[in-house]
């Protein structure tokens, strides 16, 4: 993973877990286990997708 996309990793994790939460919330879960799932698979996701990101910025 380059240097870009590690740095852009924290901003794009971070969003992905809160929409990711977002979502649950809106769709009815509350208990703390389905949440911090919702949170883990939105850092999970950004993991290809700072990649991607990197990428496409030229890193």
């Amino acid at each position: 993973m380059s240097h870009l996309a590690k740095a852009l990793f924290g901003v794009i994790a971070s969003t992905l877990a809160g929409t990711c939460v977002v979502v649950a919330l809106v769709a009815g879960m509350t208990g703390l286990w389905p949440l911090l799932g919702a949170a883990a698979t939105g850092g999970i996701v950004a993991l290809p997708v700072s990649a991607l990101v990197a990428r496409g910025l030229g890193g």
